[in-house]
């Protein structure tokens, strides 16, 4: 097949993206299809071209990646790049090349490839994309929202409100919230401008860090215990991973950093505890829509209460990602489950 594996973007997880794109593309060249690495926001070339048998030489024209670095990108570096200068947040040529794929394989993370735009985009362009569809990917991105339909259908989620930028209030006690507490974006991922506060100084300096992502935040009452993610394929749960960070909380260095958590699959912990957070897991996707792939991130108290904190509509594909673990444990390798991916996405659109 040719197929376009789609990354990058303006989103604060864009380098995370880039390595995900970079991974399965290689797989997906090891399964001998023809792929092409293509940033949705720089594009291919600066100019129209004509594209007529560019999948013939795909890996060469495809964008070259490194390794994730340990902080967060400079957006505004990134923007100021790009040689067009267009408004236009596809880049050139990205729309006429997915349009020549059999499908484009979404390697996005984040603003921008999480919360459906692009998906919406790409159902008006007839283009085939792998994952969930715009609606799914919209209600998952935003937190809040995530949350109330959690707690409508009996997912247990950790005491916590919304707030705006426009409505601020520095007094954590006058927000019925206990400390400690955890405060982050609404929208974003990768655990970015996230902040574990223990004093009303820490609030303010939280709110502060948060609200230089986005406008929009959750605020939680903190949960001490341990951390835990269960992949779901086709509605069907993965076993489940425990993530336990060397030191600190799992955050975006501990993420993509090597050795800096160690992760355990499955995790040890009793069936029944195991099989009701994959039944979560399921629940959560069944709920919000997410029909072809997800991961779920979960707490566990020292009460073993399960506590459900967000899901991922397009996990991370990276050497440190923890679907691929999962997937592993059950005896479906990484160039088996970009394959499985796409075999789902596609039978959406002959069904």
């Amino acid at each position: 097949m040719k197929i376009v594996v789609l990354a990058g973007g303006l989103s604060t997880e864009r380098d995370v993206s880039l390595k995900t794109g970079d991974m399965v593309a290689k797989a997906l060249r090891e399964n001998g299809h023809q792929v092409i690495l293509l940033d949705v926001f720089m594009g291919y070339s600066e100019k129209k071209e004509d594209l007529t048998g560019i999948f013939d030489r795909s890996e060469a024209v495809s964008v070259k990646v490194e390794g994730i670095p340990e902080v967060a990108p400079d957006l505004a570096k990134v923007k100021a790049s790009r040689k067009d200068q267009s408004d236009n947040f596809f880049g050139p040529n990205v729309i006429e090349l997915c349009q020549m794929a059999d499908i484009v394989f979404m390697a996005l993370h984040g603003e921008n490839g999480e919360n459906g735009k692009i998906q919406a985009a790409f159902d008006l362009f007839g283009i085939k994309y792998t994952g969930t569809g715009y609606l799914g990917s919209a209600l998952a991105m935003d937190k809040g929202m995530a949350k109330k339909l959690f707690l409508h259908h009996n997912i247990p989620c950790p005491k916590g409100i919304a707030m705006k930028k426009e409505s601020r209030v520095d007094d954590v006690a006058a927000l019925g919230i206990s400390l400690p507490c955890v405060v982050k974006p609404c929208c974003g991922g990768s655990s970015i401008g996230v902040s574990i506060v223990h004093t009303g100084e820490e609030f303010k300096t939280a709110l502060d860090e948060a609200f230089r992502w986005e406008d929009q935040l959750i605020i939680e009452e903190y949960v001490e215990g341990r951390e835990f993610s269960v992949g779901v394929i086709d509605f069907k749960a993965l076993p489940v991973i425990e993530i336990a960070p060397v030191e600190g909380f799992y955050d975006y260095k501990n993420k993509y950093k090597a050795g800096s958590a160690v992760e355990t699959c499955p995790a040890d912990l009793p069936e029944e505890i195991s099989g009701k957070m994959q039944e979560y897991a399921v629940a959560v996707a069944e709920v919000l829509g997410l029909n072809t792939y997800s991961r779920t991130d979960f707490l566990l108290n020292k009460k073993n209460e399960i506590f459900c904190l967000e899901a991922n509509t397009l996990p991370g594909m990276t050497p440190t990602s923890l679907l691929p673990q999962e997937a592993n444990v059950i005896g479906m390798n990484f160039n088996q489950l970009c394959e499985k991916i796409i075999e789902i996405s596609l039978g959406k659109y002959s069904a």
